[in-house]
C-alpha cells in the first residue's frame, strides 16, 4: 500500500470516507454470504421459520418478537397513508398531489409504527439482525 504522503488529498479523504460509511453499513457484511451466491437460496415458508424457532432457543424467540413487530409497521402504514392521503384529498382535490402523500404517509406511518413496535417488544435490547442472520445460516445449511 501506498504511503498516506504520496497519495493524493482525494485519494487520502476518499480512502477515510469509505471507512467511516462501510462501518455505518455493516449490515451489507452480516448479509452479503446470503446474497452474493451463485444459485439463490431457495424460498421458505412460514413453517420452515417456525422450525427454526422451535429449533433455536436463543435466536428463535427474538425472531418470533421481529416478525410480530411487522405487524405495527404495516399498521402505521396504511394508516399514515390513508390518512394523509385523505386530508390532502379533502383541501387540494390534487391526484398527483394525494398519491404522493400517500406514498410520503405510508413511509412516514411505517416508522412510526416500527418505532411503537421497538418500544412496544424492547427490540433495543435484542439483536433482531443477529437472529435474522442466524435463521439465514439455518437455512443454507438445511438447504445445503
Amino acid at each position: 500500500m501506498e504511503d498516506s504522503s504520496s497519495q493524493s488529498f482525494f485519494r487520502r479523504h476518499w480512502e477515510g470516507y469509505k471507512e467511516f460509511w462501510s462501518e455505518r453499513f455493516s449490515i451489507l457484511d452480516n448479509y452479503s454470504p446470503f446474497i452474493q451466491r451463485q444459485t439463490p437460496l431457495p424460498p421458505w415458508s412460514s413453517s420452515d421459520v417456525e422450525e427454526f424457532i422451535a429449533s433455536d432457543p436463543v435466536h428463535g424467540p427474538v425472531l418470533k418478537t421481529a416478525q410480530e413487530a411487522v405487524n405495527f409497521g404495516l399498521t402505521g402504514s396504511v394508516i399514515g397513508a390513508v390518512s394523509t392521503a385523505g386530508v390532502t384529498w379533502k383541501y387540494s382535490r390534487s391526484l398527483h398531489g394525494t398519491g404522493l402523500s400517500f406514498l410520503a404517509g405510508g413511509v412516514f406511518g411505517w416508522t412510526f409504527g416500527h418505532e411503537i413496535a421497538n418500544h412496544w417488544y424492547q427490540l433495543y435490547r435484542v439483536d433482531t439482525m443477529g437472529a435474522q442472520v442466524k435463521f439465514m445460516e439455518w437455512w443454507r445449511n438445511k438447504n445445503e
